[in-house]
């Protein structure tokens, strides 16, 4: 009986979601850090409104 292991696929998809929660880790940073509070602000805003979330 022969047994065929996939070790290869697991470790490439690892290393596509590591590569990727990198990626959005330092996009949040970069946009934490350079947007102004009033941008930030006025998005969350808009957000509660479009998935229907009164907030006033």
């Amino acid at each position: 009986m022969t047994t065929a292991t996939h070790t290869a696929v697991k470790s490439d998809t690892n290393l596509v979601s590591i590569a990727f929660v990198a990626f959005m880790g330092l996009s949040v940073l970069f946009i934490a850090g350079f947007a102004s509070s009033a941008t930030l602000h006025d998005t969350a805003h808009d957000m509660r409104h479009a998935i229907g979330f009164a907030c006033h």
